[in-house]
């Protein structure tokens, strides 16, 4: 591009991440997945013939990763020397005395890395362009670590590019972040042709020049959200940046609330469900399922919801907390006719019906338990 520049803009890495949300066995993959975003990155980067790859922050998730963890991700960068990876300390991985960063430098890097660990203009390679980086020495600060940058004088044709981690000014995710502010305007003021910020997960635009790149992999539950980088390609100092989001990530977690109160419902949801990718081992899920069901339709439900579908996910956290059962007779002549049994099966029928009884979510899951066992024993 003459007399112009094109980056991938990404961050929120977070190597090294403990989802404390799923099993031990779906952690170790998600772990695993996040270290191979960075290979898409830098294939990415080839494919768009993208030459730099500014890394906004949070490369890392702790401050104190293990040395395997630390040099993972270096290795995964050194695989695409075409690629100049321009890396920042976010709040999660803040430069601290003979902290991370620290080690980093000491082990030695690729020529490819470029670790941005003080504030201060650097020129960029390729393009008439400079780096104002925003690095973070505390996990929370009250001073805007960009404000230096309005005093920062180039000459009219250089391509100025901000590098930040923080919150935009009544950004945040209850609107009351107070750390780590960044003033919106900082673009205007400080003559940047781009702002490319991390810290917020999901993608967002907030003005033609300032925009989070989002996760190259979602962690939660909270963000419905696709992994996603951007190519960003300005064409000279003043001009507006073209922005193109890429998709990075693999994995996709959603929530979704169901009613169920039949069979019907079940189908419903068992339809819904098997279409929510055409790769459901892609997806994890947080189902929220409220209504009634017999005791019938209740094992109906466990067996495709609870089990098949379970099963097709990566992984499912299911709430079926405000699922409540409604036993009819025919459920309790599956589980006996007459006997001890039947009393049993009423008594808890009595508890699981009553709102103001402590032990009726108990019952209701004893009687479940009760009228599976039977049922599988009528069938053998």
């Amino acid at each position: 591009m003459v007399g112009g520049m094109r980056f991938i803009h990404t961050s929120d890495w977070q190597i090294g991440k403990v989802f404390r949300q799923v099993d031990d066995a779906t952690m170790a993959v998600l772990q695993t997945e996040r270290l191979e975003a960075i290979g898409r990155l830098g294939r990415l980067a080839r494919e768009q013939r993208a030459p730099l790859v500014l890394v906004a922050g949070d490369v890392y998730d702790s401050d104190k990763p293990s040395d395997r963890t630390l040099e993972q991700p270096i290795e995964r960068m050194r695989a695409f020397p075409e690629v100049r990876w321009h890396l920042l300390p976010g709040n999660h991985d803040s430069h601290q005395p003979n902290g991370l960063w620290d080690r980093l430098r000491k082990k030695g890097l690729p020529d490819n890395v470029v670790l941005h660990l003080e504030p201060g203009l650097q020129a960029l390679e390729g393009a008439p362009a400079v780096l104002l980086p925003a690095p973070l020495t505390r996990r929370h600060s009250l001073a805007d670590p960009t404000e230096y940058m309005d005093g920062i004088a180039t000459p009219e044709e250089v391509i100025r590019i901000g590098l930040a981690h923080g919150s935009i000014a009544e950004f945040g995710s209850d609107g009351l972040t107070t750390h780590n502010k960044l003033d919106p305007a900082r673009a205007e003021r400080a003559r940047l042709a781009y702002l490319a910020l991390g810290d917020w997960h999901r993608q967002q635009r907030i003005s033609d020049r300032v925009w989070y790149s989002g996760t190259p992999e979602p962690d939660g539950f909270d963000d419905d959200a696709e992994g996603r980088a951007l190519l960003v390609e300005i064409e000279g100092a003043r001009a507006l940046p073209r922005v193109t989001p890429l998709p990075t990530g693999r994995f996709r977690w959603m929530t979704l609330a169901a009613p169920v109160n039949g069979e019907a419902d079940v189908t419903a949801l068992d339809g819904r469900l098997r279409g929510l990718d055409a790769d459901l081992a892609r997806v994890l899920l947080h189902l929220k399922v409220e209504g009634a069901l017999t005791m019938q339709q209740r094992v109906a439900f466990d067996e495709r919801i609870a089990g098949s579908i379970g099963a097709a996910l990566r992984y499912l956290r299911l709430d079926d907390t405000r699922l409540g059962i409604t036993p009819t007779v025919e459920d309790l002549d599956a589980i006996d006719h007459a006997g001890f049994v039947r009393a049993a099966a009423e008594n808890l029928k009595a508890k699981a019906s009553d709102p103001a009884n402590p032990e009726r979510d108990i019952a209701a899951l004893a009687l479940q338990r009760l009228y599976v066992l039977h049922r599988r024993g009528g069938a053998a």
